[in-house]
């Protein structure tokens, strides 16, 4: 049996196990529909109505696993080999983080950073499955990323893709798992730091007006029509999908108009840094702004087992430049209260400096950072010990910050979902509420 949605969210499915004994029923003299009927009202997941906090999420991803130590989790008071080189610097609410953030100091009243980031994959790519997904991964099942189950659940906004990948999708966790292809990411397939970016396929081809786009499109409809209704194959469903979502993107001026950063003020993009990191993060403002409900970015490459100290030094000035403007700029134009911005790497680096004066992987406790959407800025939640080995207070699991994310934009994260073989599937399984970090 499946149920097609909460009736105050977007449409989704779910379904409940087990089922009523028939024999139970039988000597109450009940009729098969009957019967039916209360095997069916039986097998319903109730589900209690979570009001959203944030409208739009911007995932901001630091692939490599950056080092907690040298960002937002130093340890001034360890011995060398383990505080490394950098050294700290003092926030706006009195705490300190790495000394390479000093803009993000300033507005630590902004922000909440969770020290006690925990679990237990050290190759890249299971640590990275676990923080686009929220579970571990199985060789059973393919799990789909945060923005694939953001896009099942609220759909479209603006005619805007619900989920967007900035610049591209950044690896095969960010996909949509066992719910079908159309919900996947909308990628711009090219970077907005160069010169001569332009969102890919967002334009009519030469020689193609406005009359001939239209008869393109009727055509199209009417071949659509007819080889959809004779199949159903997922891959064909969502292309018939992309075309459809494409032609409302490309008929929507303002839609078209967020991806062009040409249109943004020539101060806002100096501001940010017209660099990878600011000109993407400025992408992410205008996309939520203009109706996009999960924006993914990367930036950089954090995987230093040599030299950290210039890679920190070589990569930072931009992140942090273009984060704290990201802060200010959402806050001013009354965006921040609204948008969930949440900053995530696969895990963290060893405590200890290696011989190569570098961290290697260390997924047993690690930082990020969330703010805005129903946060509480100026705070710390959790703790690692004193040299940022393990968790000392309140350990934190992808599946507890997963959570976290889905009650802010009101969706349950226990609501089950229908993979292939008629199988429910929790969005989270197990995962808590980080109830002291919320407003």
């Amino acid at each position: 049996m499946r149920c097609h949605g909460n009736p105050l969210m977007q449409p989704g499915m779910f379904g409940r196990r087990g089922f009523l004994v028939a024999g139970a029923a039988s000597g109450l003299g009940l009729s098969l529909p009957q019967l039916l009927m209360r095997e069916a009202s039986a097998e319903i997941k109730q589900y209690d109505f979570v009001k959203a906090r944030a409208k739009s999420v911007i995932h901001i991803f630091l692939p490599g696993g950056m080092a907690q130590q040298e960002s937002w989790d130093p340890k001034p008071y360890s011995p060398m080999e383990y505080r490394g080189d950098l050294g700290t610097i003092k926030t706006n609410t009195g705490e300190v983080i790495g000394s390479a953030m000093p803009q993000l100091a300033k507005r630590a009243d902004k922000y909440c950073v969770i020290r006690s980031m925990s679990h237990g994959e050290a190759a890249h790519e299971r640590g990275t499955h676990n923080m686009f997904t929220g579970y571990k991964p199985s060789p059973a099942l393919s799990y789909p990323s945060f923005g694939a189950v953001v896009s099942h659940e609220y759909g479209p906004r603006n005619n805007l893709p619900a989920y967007i990948c900035v610049p591209n999708v950044p690896n095969e966790f960010a996909g949509t798992g066992y719910l079908p292809s159309s919900y996947g990411g909308f990628a711009l397939g090219a970077d907005p730091a160069r010169d001569d970016f332009q969102v890919r396929d967002l334009n009519l081809a030469g020689g193609v007006d406005e009359a001939r786009f239209m008869r393109r499109k009727r055509a199209l409809e009417m071949v659509n029509q007819r080889f959809v209704s004779g199949t159903s194959a997922d891959n064909v469903g969502a292309m018939n999908t992309f075309y459809e979502r494409a032609y409302d993107l490309l008929d929507t001026p303002e839609a078209k108009a967020a991806f062009d950063l040409s249109k943004e003020d020539a101060k806002m993009r100096d501001r940010y840094g017209r660099n990878q990191a600011g000109s993407r993060m400025l992408m992410c403002r205008r996309l939520i702004e203009a109706g996009a409900r999960l924006v993914t970015m990367t930036y950089g490459g954090w995987d230093m087992h040599t030299n950290i100290t210039s890679g920190i030094r070589g990569q930072m000035p931009s992140f942090d430049q273009g984060l704290a403007v990201l802060l200010d700029d959402l806050s001013e134009r009354g965006l921040l209260d609204e948008t969930l911005v949440m900053v995530t790497s696969e895990f963290g680096r060893t405590p200890k400096i290696n011989a190569d004066a570098g961290r290697d992987h260390w997924p047993k406790v690690f930082s990020v950072m969330l703010a805005g959407g129903g946060v509480q800025g100026g705070q710390i939640y959790g703790a690692s010990d004193s040299t940022a080995s393990e968790p000392e207070l309140n350990p934190v699991s992808p599946a507890d910050l997963a959570t976290t994310m889905y009650r802010l934009l009101g969706i349950v994260a226990d609501k089950e979902l229908m993979a292939p073989g008629d199988r429910p599937i929790e969005i989270v399984d197990g995962g808590n509420v980080i109830e002291d970090i919320l407003t």
